[in-house]
């Protein structure tokens, strides 16, 4: 059997003296891998980093086979994303979260947001806002998507400024005051559109995000399947505040020039 899929490179391992294994997340077809035969040559391995998109094309006799992967390149953005230690990371740390998903488990959407994320790396604010929605569309992937729309307590769309930690649902400032020390921060740029524009992520509201995602990714997922959090999660998180907080720094300096 034979199909031909868009992909974006996650990861390779070596298998024998001239060969890899690759590992896609396919637009239609999910996280899959493949024999790429000479994929240790001089012409492959520029194409086989993670980060780059390709044109696929697998065979194999059976489905549940390895098979082979024909790689053609589409966009060769591996050299651009390792200029910046968020960018190393969060390549490392999504490819990580998508091995959470079952193998062959169709995701577009995931395909996309990674395709989106990639490309807007070379912004901190911005990278940390997508990554912490990839982990939430993730987590509602697995089953375990929180609900930011409304209050869970009045059902109103304004004013959420919690998310409960037993629920994962959102808590507006009045109803969640009496237990504000019991609940999760919700930044803004998380909650619904409610006609007025959201300012973009900084360093606080990207903490608080970051918290927010980690928590229900080690309640839900790690802590069940007995692992370790992402330590590439934790590079990317770090890396993205420092880079952010420079640019922060810098706006201020500049405001009292």
């Amino acid at each position: 059997m034979q199909w031909q899929d868009e992909g974006i490179v996650i990861g390779v391992r070596r298998h024998g003296e001239t060969s890899v294994v690759a590992e896609l997340m396919t637009r239609e077809r999910g996280r899959h891998m493949g024999l790429v035969r000479g994929g240790r040559s001089r012409s492959m391995q520029p194409v086989l980093q993670p980060g780059n998109r390709v044109e696929a094309v697998w065979r194999a006799r059976l489905d549940e086979h390895l098979g082979d992967y024909r790689l053609e390149p589409v966009h060769l953005r591996a050299a651009r994303l390792m200029e910046s230690a968020t960018s190393v990371y969060g390549v490392q740390a999504m490819g990580a979260l998508l091995r959470l998903l079952p193998e062959r488990d169709p995701h577009p959407h995931l395909f996309d947001a990674l395709d989106v994320i990639l490309d807007h790396m070379d912004d901190p604010a911005g990278a940390g806002e997508l990554f912490v929605r990839f982990e939430l569309a993730v987590l509602n992937d697995l089953g375990f998507g929180l609900d930011l729309t409304e209050c869970a307590a009045t059902g109103t769309r304004e004013d959420l400024i919690y998310v409960s930690p037993k629920s994962g649902r959102a808590v507006s400032a009045a109803a969640g005051a009496p237990y504000a020390d019991r609940l999760l921060p919700l930044p803004a740029f998380l909650g619904p559109q409610t006609g007025e524009p959201t300012k973009g992520a900084n360093c606080q509201t990207l903490t608080a995000a970051f918290r927010l995602s980690g928590f229900f990714l080690h309640r839900h997922v790690y802590e069940p399947r007995g692992m370790t959090e992402i330590a590439a999660r934790d590079g990317f998180v770090q890396a993205a505040l420092k880079a952010l907080g420079r640019i922060e720094t810098d706006r201020r300096a500049q405001l009292t020039a």
